[in-house]
């Protein structure tokens, strides 16, 4: 009869084997700070709207962001200009950022509040988020069409890139129109 030994180092590899992956949550801004990067000047007051199930279908249909959105983070300025702040997944973890938008319904930048991936921390870089500048509701914003993707960050590229197509529609089917947006608390 042959005595087995195990290797010790072998319950180590293991255990590293079978110990889950924390990815480091990164937060790059608050939500307070993207709004003085994104309009410094500007006061924002809280405009929370109901987002009702045909409103969601049809930001769905226009973005294929499946997450649904929620109607009570988004901030109006006196002079129209809008702040809104959305999350979309990127690869397994949901990614916070805002959006700017002109009176014009015009995105004047984004911002990544928080992301948690391991990869694709690309899409904070300014050289990407800047693509979206200018661009509206009736601008493609997909990706490899009026948006460049970053190798290694296709999904965050993608989904971001669906996100802020999502809000710019938000914009023109309940913003746009103050009657259509009725608060709700």
């Amino acid at each position: 009869m042959m005595n087995w030994k195990p290797n010790p180092y072998a319950f180590a590899g293991l255990a590293l084997m079978s110990a889950p992956i924390i990815a480091q949550a990164k937060i790059y801004v608050s939500a307070e700070q993207a709004q003085k990067i994104l309009f410094p000047n500007k006061q924002f007051s809280k405009t929370p709207i109901l987002i009702t199930e045909d409103l969601q279908n049809k930001m769905r249909s226009a973005s294929s962001i499946r997450h649904p959105f929620q109607g009570d983070r988004i901030w109006k300025a006196a002079d129209g200009s809008w702040f809104i702040v959305d999350e979309v997944v990127g690869k397994h973890e949901m990614i916070s950022y805002a959006v700017g938008i002109s009176p014009q319904g015009n995105v004047t930048g984004i911002e990544i509040l928080e992301y948690v991936e391991s990869y694709g921390y690309e899409v904070g870089e300014a050289q990407w988020r800047k693509q979206f500048v200018g661009k509206n509701a009736n601008d493609p914003i997909k990706l490899n069409q009026d948006i460049q993707n970053i190798g290694g960050a296709t999904l965050s590229c993608k989904h971001i890139t669906d996100g802020v197509k999502r809000v710019a529609v938000l914009y023109e089917l309940a913003l746009k129109n103050p009657a259509l947006a009725s608060k709700s608390k």
